[in-house]
């Protein structure tokens, strides 16, 4: 209780979020309902205006603020009036209904491939294509059904836009710039002596980190969508971790240089001053916007410089390989924001000139225009293995079967029946299981107390009236908060409280109500038993295994070419398989568990190595090494390459074809090397060093189910 009034009096929490977003609704559904059918005596244009914003806005959870909210409606307000079309003119027929049904409901529902917001509207798009899929059926009213939609939709995004404004939330943008800022503060300790950061300085530096990971921000804030700015953001966050790890893992000098450099003159505490510079600038783009006062001209050519200095002991030569490799995080920091912040425009300062700073296809995306971002996101997930690929196969095929049930058998207001189809069915058979259940005893709640109403109050539609508006913001601030049975208890009351005032009915519409909601309920379970039952627990294992597989082909292949160019792009295997990892972990950690899965598991360990993999991997070419060099390196990573196979099996071991080659056994053979050994060397021993790590992490989690499992936090 104490939480609650807490939460009623900061305007923060789920309750006080819902009765504001119940306002909105309440006001926009109510405004264009009375308006139409009691003003103007346009029963059409009120049931669409009606339904029009409680789909988009009851149905649908598109996350963030109104404001935020509101610019997604707008967005999608095209696309709702198409889908009132097409419903209208398919409707006519059974089996253009059915197939239409298949297809629309299929596109919609992979929409969300593309970020949550997308995926937030779907369910509201939804609704409004089978709302005109069912009797009435007549075209001829196509203009007044539009008419109704564009303005539910138009009084949904006055309401979201200036009702009860939410409180103001840091954005992923914000996060960044205070990662980048800790990092340049975290630079001007390296500058001092000892030159290596204090405790404290270390642990606020990994808790701005963590602060950046996708678990940890709101689903609203998320940089998860494929236009170019948003793909840079997410960029930026990657960057922004990378660099603030690497400034914690810096080594320090050897004693007796206190220029604090791994080799001979001023360079090295020069490029940790050029760092904290570029770090400091990217806070201030990212925050306030403002362009950095110096570019990243001099940070490269410290880079290039440092990477070129030749060093003989083994101690040194590592500490100016993590130099240049922080470098080229807050390079890569620098660009990635200057994207996220000026679009293409910042696409320029991203690649920069010099062969150090990486190559120009670490921005690939600036180059892109905004339909092929488009397609390289859905053809990604176009796949059996794409979690939404399952998600929307699994909805429109049970729309589809609830479609043809409602046509064949004249299935009175088969609407519910679709509707408890779209709402209920869930991404595993336990979590539509324990859906349904909940919102039969709430329908049924529902529909006793509408059966209850309906008799008493009988054709007095003026009772209707006014029981309706309060009905329906307690429905819309209860039903997010209590879960679905409440939800489908009120749903069921507002439903028939405004059907009550389209037409007469009587008791029965309750009961009929409640029968759809069944029928639609069997087929989800139905669907959801025979489409990837299981839903991402099985997927997650599968889609690791592919990462760790493709990691450990990447790591073979970038250490065979040591030191020379790569006659191939080298990760786009390893990229496509982390998108897939990541999209399939986001689900299951909104699933309900099967008894098998493991409480400690923690995959993201694993996809971090596929991060590390992604970052090393991206060595340019360097000074040549010489045959001991190459021996060294091209042995150690023959031996992490081996280490990622087994941890793939131990992600998937049900899927997992043949017996693992176990590879090179014992402890891993990191050597020191030749003497005169060029800076390249010491910057692949580095990395893969770093991948060691990873290793330890996934093999110690390898006996609670999972990757990583013993690591909890990590990434």
């Amino acid at each position: 209780m104490r939480a609650a009034l807490m939460e009623l009096r900061t305007g923060t929490g789920p309750l006080p979020a819902a009765a504001r977003r119940a306002v909105r609704v309440t006001l926009a559904a109510g405004i264009g309902f009375y308006g139409f059918l009691y003003g103007l005596d346009r029963p059409v244009e009120a049931t669409y205006a009606l339904f029009a914003a409680v789909a988009l806005a009851g149905l649908s959870r598109i996350p963030g603020s109104g404001h935020l909210r509101a610019r997604v409606v707008a967005r999608v307000l095209p696309a709702a009036c198409a889908l009132v079309v097409l419903g209208t003119w398919l409707s006519v027929r059974t089996w253009a209904a059915v197939a239409g049904m298949l297809v629309i409901g299929f596109c919609v529902a992979f929409s969300s491939a593309a970020g949550p917001r997308p995926a937030g509207a779907a369910p509201g798009l939804q609704l409004l294509y089978i709302l005109p899929s069912f009797p009435p059926y007549a075209p001829d009213t196509l203009g007044q059904r539009l008419t109704g939609t564009v303005a539910g939709v138009l009084l949904l995004i006055l309401a979201e836009a200036t009702v009860l404004p939410d409180p103001v939330v840091p954005g992923y943008r914000d996060l960044a710039a205070g990662a980048a800022a800790e990092a340049a503060r975290c630079a001007a300790a390296l500058e001092r002596p000892p030159h290596t950061l204090p405790a404290a300085e270390s642990a606020r530096a990994a808790e701005r980190a963590q602060a950046l990971r996708p678990s940890r921000v709101a689903e609203a804030q998320r940089p998860a969508g494929p236009g170019v700015r948003e793909r840079a953001l997410a960029h930026t966050g990657l960057a922004a971790r990378t660099l603030l790890a690497r400034l914690q893992s810096l080594p320090p000098p050897e004693p007796g240089r206190p220029d604090g450099a791994g080799g001979p003159g001023p360079d090295g505490l020069e490029l940790v001053r050029a760092v904290r510079e570029s770090a400091s600038g990217t806070a201030g783009l990212l925050g306030a916007g403002s362009p950095p006062a110096a570019d990243s001209t001099r940070l490269r050519k410290l880079q290039v410089s440092l990477a070129r200095t030749p060093v003989t002991e083994p101690g040194p030569g590592f500490r100016n390989a993590a130099l240049v490799e922080l470098a080229d995080a807050a390079l890569v920091l620098r660009g990635a924001a200057g994207i996220a912040v000026g679009g293409r425009a910042g696409a320029a300062e991203a690649a920069g000139p010099g062969p150090v700073s990486g190559p120009a296809d670490r921005f690939w995306y600036a180059g892109e225009g905004p339909v092929r971002l488009w397609w390289h996101r859905l053809a990604g997930n176009s796949g059996p293995r794409s979690v939404h690929f399952q998600n929307a196969v699994r909805i429109g095929v049970a729309l589809a079967v609830a479609r043809a049930v409602a046509g064949l058998d004249s299935l009175p207001h088969g609407f519910w029946a679709m509707l408890a189809v779209l709402s209920l069915t869930g991404t595993n058979a336990v979590q539509t299981r324990a859906t349904v259940r909940l919102a039969l005893i709430g329908t049924l709640v529902g529909a006793i107390a509408a059966g209850g109403v309906l008799a008493l109050a009988g054709e007095a539609s003026t009772v209707y009236a006014i029981v309706l508006p309060p009905l329906m913001l307690f429905a819309f601030c209860v039903g997010p908060v209590r879960g679905v049975g409440w939800a489908q208890a009120m749903f069921t009351l507002v439903v028939a409280m405004a059907f009550a005032q389209l037409a007469p009915v009587t008791w029965q519409l309750a009961e009929v109500r409640f029968l759809d909601v069944l029928v639609g309920s069997v087929i989800g379970m139905v669907c959801g038993l025979l489409a990837w039952p299981r839903g991402a627990h099985d997927e997650l294992g599968r889609a690791v295994a592919e990462l760790l597989h493709a990691a450990a082909d990447d790591v073979q292949a970038a250490t065979a070419a040591f030191g020379r160019a790569r006659a191939v792009e080298p990760d786009q295997r390893v990229r496509h398989a982390l998108a897939m990892a990541e999209s399939a972990y986001a689900q299951y950690q909104t699933e309900r568990r099967y008894p098998a899965a493991a409480a400690g598991e923690d995959w993201q360990a694993a996809m971090m190595t596929g991060h590390h993999v992604l970052w090393g991997g991206r060595r340019p070419p360097g000074a040549p090494p010489g045959p001991p060099e190459e021996a060294v390196v091209r042995e150690y990573g023959a031996w992490v390459a081996a280490g990622l196979r087994r941890a793939a099996a131990a992600a998937d071991p049900v899927h997992a074809t043949g017996p693992v080659d176990p590879g090179p056994a014992g402890p891993a053979p990191r050597r020191p090397g030749p003497k005169d050994a060029p800076p390249v060397f010491y910057s692949a021993m580095a990395w893969l060093d770093t991948l060691t790590a990873d290793l330890t992490l996934l093999d110690r989690g390898a006996g609670a189910s999972g990757p990583g499992a013993a690591a909890p936090g990590r990434a």
